[in-house]
């Protein structure tokens, strides 16, 4: 985070609400607790690493939902901050209220489903973020670079989209200037595709989404998710979620594909955990809903990121990876 003497650091978690004790599963509920307590010791230890520097901890209820907004309070605390280290269970990544702190400079690592074996040697806070940075950059100007994607996968990923005017960024765990953010571990380059054109279908495959049990398989007409099949129970919350049959707010925004993103992290391993699992190596991810925080036009309160283990990637007629291995 390249913290300065006498810069002001914020450590903020989400907590579970009343009825989240009662409606959520027993082991996600443990692994949401743990992730609070980290948290605060993150908090303690930077205290007493820190002790020039002004550090504050900070709790709101959690939002139940990656990318909604979590309220005015939390938003106005976000921007009072030099360096705000988000170790939450819900993203505020792709918030109104992460991107107004950083215009107003804040430098953010969002870290939504952390763990703590992330920081044991060799996990992928364990890794060479220069190497990342590196590549990942690489990898951003090449999807600037082209006009269309295409990304197939064994287990039955087909999917097409246009990136023309759209604009890679990557995402290097390096955040030591006014206003840069992103997620901690890092690793990957990443676009929002041009809305309206996505056509095919995307297949997570069971173990690569936290709970999927079965194959889960969107399938995607002029941009957006027209059906759900499969998955289960993690099936049944999308199928609700994104409503492919009700054209209107906030279901219709939801369901646009949001962005294309490519693993660089060697280090990076577990496939159950979304944070984690988009920055293997190796790998390609597709979400769903807003992506107005990384140059799209659509605004709604979800983002969801799927990944696709052993893809292979073209980006106009150029093969970037085949079968999980990058060719640049």
């Amino acid at each position: 985070m390249g913290l300065r003497n006498d810069e002001k650091v914020l450590v903020v978690t989400d907590v579970p609400r009343i009825n989240d004790w009662i409606n959520i599963d027993s082991s996600f509920l443990r692994s949401f607790v743990i992730r609070c307590l980290l948290a605060k010791a993150v908090y303690e230890i930077a205290c007493e690493a820190f002790p020039n520097n002004y550090i504050e901890f900070y709790v709101y209820p959690c939002t139940g939902r990656h990318g909604a907004e979590p309220g005015e309070e939390v938003a106005k605390k976000l921007k009072e901050f030099d360096v705000v280290i988000a170790l939450t269970t819900y993203s505020l990544s792709h918030t109104k209220a992460r991107e107004e702190a950083t215009k107003a400079g804040a430098r953010i690592a969002s870290m939504p489903g952390f763990l703590p074996e992330m920081f044991y040697p060799g996990g992928p806070m364990s890794v060479d973020y220069m190497e990342v940075k590196v590549e990942s950059e690489k990898l951003a100007e090449l999807l600037t670079k082209a006009s269309e994607a295409r990304v197939i996968s064994p287990g039955g990923t087909d999917i097409s989209f246009s990136l023309k005017g759209r604009v890679g960024e990557a995402d290097t765990g390096l955040y030591i200037e006014r206003g840069e953010w992103g997620n901690l571990p890092a690793g990957e380059a990443y676009i929002a595709p041009v809305e309206g054109t996505a056509n095919g279908k995307l297949v997570v495959e069971k173990g690569w989404y936290p709970g999927l049990t079965e194959n889960m398989t969107f399938v995607f007409r002029d941009g957006d998710v027209v059906e759900v099949s499969g998955g289960g129970k993690i099936g049944d919350y999308f199928r609700e979620t994104l409503k492919p049959d009700v054209n209107e707010e906030p279901y219709k925004s939801r369901r646009n594909l949001a962005e294309l993103g490519i693993g660089t992290n060697p280090n990076a391993k577990r496939p159950d955990n979304v944070l984690e699992a988009e920055k293997i190596k190796g790998t390609v991810h597709i979400a769903v809903g807003d992506n107005s925080h990384i140059g799209g036009v659509v605004s709604t309160d979800l983002h969801e990121d799927f990944i696709i283990p052993k893809p292979t990637l073209y980006l106009g007629n150029k093969l970037i990876m085949k079968d999980g291995k990058l060719l640049i």
